[in-house]
């Protein structure tokens, strides 16, 4: 039972005359047995003014100001809270990708994934560089990138059938993300189900997912970013009228309509053919360039939204 020169501004109050604990804000006697009080809750924060007699005091009890419990979940609270502060990391560092891996990129590395790459609205591009320039640790760094942003969540990587342990390797050392290699052996442990469907991240060999059963298999899926490693071997001739396309090619054409974001990795997408380079990249942005004359022209500019060469950085090269 509280008494009322108990009942201070300030105070904390309990009873059954509320939903909740309330703190007083004002305290007006009425008279010899009544008592005005203003009160808030301490949850819902709720202004709740109240005439209270003698009888009502019998009701209620003053308790301790609001305590604090500390036994909760101390890991996990701060799990939580490091989630969220890698969420939006990016916002306020822009080279996030490069913090958080193990990797010491070179100038142009970070040039080629954040001054060109990531500039764009919608990511379909063209990464033309050297041999051991590091391709593989800018892919890296835009997958990073890109997930830390929530852009991306389903990953295929196409790359030729040596490179797929090595591949698999750098992305899980450098830039600690796990993927599984897809192969023969796997599809066949997989029987009754689509492996592209049960896994989010996938490492393939160009090769095995030409082949027509494996092709039909990826038609069922869709991917936020595929990156095809040596991508100059998806290979399209133009003869007259007539183009004719290789399985590679026919790949390329079914994997660039089944995903939002598309990045090509290689070190000789020219091969002296104009038509041959027009069509490659026409699997990156089909009808981008209508005609060599076109490509030429944007070339010669250095006009290129859809790729990205070192010798646009490096004129002597040219």
């Amino acid at each position: 039972m509280a008494e009322i020169q108990d009942i201070k501004p300030g105070s904390f109050l309990e009873g059954t005359l509320w939903d909740e604990r309330v703190k007083v804000l004002s305290v007006s006697p009425l008279g010899s047995n009544k008592v005005k009080l203003e009160t808030v809750g301490t949850t819902t924060e709720r202004y709740q003014p109240i005439i209270l007699s003698s009888d009502d005091l019998a009701k209620i009890k003053v308790v301790q100001g609001i305590s604090f419990d500390f036994t909760g979940d101390a890991p996990g609270y701060f799990l939580t809270i490091e989630a969220h502060r890698i969420r939006n990391a990016y916002q306020f560092d822009p080279l996030l990708a490069v913090s958080v891996s193990q990797v010491d990129p070179l100038p142009h590395q970070i040039e080629a994934v954040y001054h060109y790459i990531l500039r764009n609205p919608r990511i379909r591009f063209l990464l033309a560089d050297d041999p051991g320039a590091g391709k593989t640790i800018m892919a890296g760094l835009l997958i990073k990138e890109l997930k830390y942003r929530g852009l991306v969540d389903r990953i295929l990587i196409v790359v030729p059938g040596h490179l797929k342990d090595q591949w698999l390797r750098e992305m899980k050392e450098k830039f600690q993300e796990n993927f599984t290699v897809v192969d023969r052996a796997v599809i066949n442990a997989s029987w009754g189900q689509n492996i592209w469907k049960e896994r989010n991240q996938l490492i393939t060999s160009l090769d095995f997912a030409r082949q027509d059963d494996v092709k039909e298999s990826l038609k069922e899926v869709q991917w936020d970013l595929v990156i095809m490693d040596e991508a100059h071997k998806l290979s399209a001739y133009k003869y007259g009228d007539k183009v004719k396309k290789t399985l590679r090619y026919a790949l390329g054409e079914q994997l660039s309509q089944s995903t939002r974001c598309l990045l090509f990795l290689t070190a000789t997408p020219h091969r002296g053919d104009p038509e041959n380079f027009r069509l490659f990249l026409d699997l990156l942005e089909p009808g981008f360039f209508a005609d060599t004359l076109m490509l030429n022209e944007a070339t010669a500019n250095r006009d290129n939204p859809p790729f990205f060469e070192e010798a646009q950085r490096r004129p002597e090269k040219l």
